[in-house]
């Protein structure tokens, strides 16, 4: 059980993701060149349209294509969303004024509703909290303990 970071980078072209598509909601199809993948294996991919997100899928199924060598077909499970939206928000630090450019995934299906509780949980994976209202960065956070 590896984990296989496939995230796009310019660093390691042999190490790379061909396609990653949907087959159903929270059901993928991935091919990829290089790694020696494995059922179970953990895949790290970045979202298509983002700068920085990425997410993680289990490989449950591989097959090692013979030509070209080195290339793989697998399926994964991951994160459901029926409709993917990625949305960039400024948020700025209460407590000194820093400010940050929020991205982060939401299921568009949910709505507009789904967009804050999103954006918040993503602050919160970024070491920032909402603290009555309050937004503070981790060195105002750091600095109130």
């Amino acid at each position: 059980m590896a984990r296989h970071d496939f995230r796009y980078t310019l660093f390691n072209p042999q190490h790379t993701l061909t396609e990653c598509r949907t087959l159903a909601p929270g059901r993928y199809q991935v091919t990829g060149n290089g790694g020696h993948i494995q059922p179970e294996d953990t895949l790290v991919v970045s979202l298509k349209g983002s700068r920085t997100l990425s997410m993680e899928l289990q490989v449950t199924n591989v097959r090692h294509l013979i030509n070209p060598p080195g290339q793989w077909t697998a399926t994964a499970s991951g994160p459901v969303f029926k409709e993917l939206a990625i949305h960039t928000w400024s948020v700025q630090c209460d407590g000194c004024n820093s400010l940050l450019q929020l991205e982060f995934a939401v299921d568009a299906s949910l709505g507009k509703a789904a967009e804050v509780p999103a954006a918040e949980a993503r602050l919160h994976e970024l070491g920032w909290i909402n603290r009555d209202g309050r937004h503070l960065c981790r060195s105002c956070i750091q600095s109130e303990a």
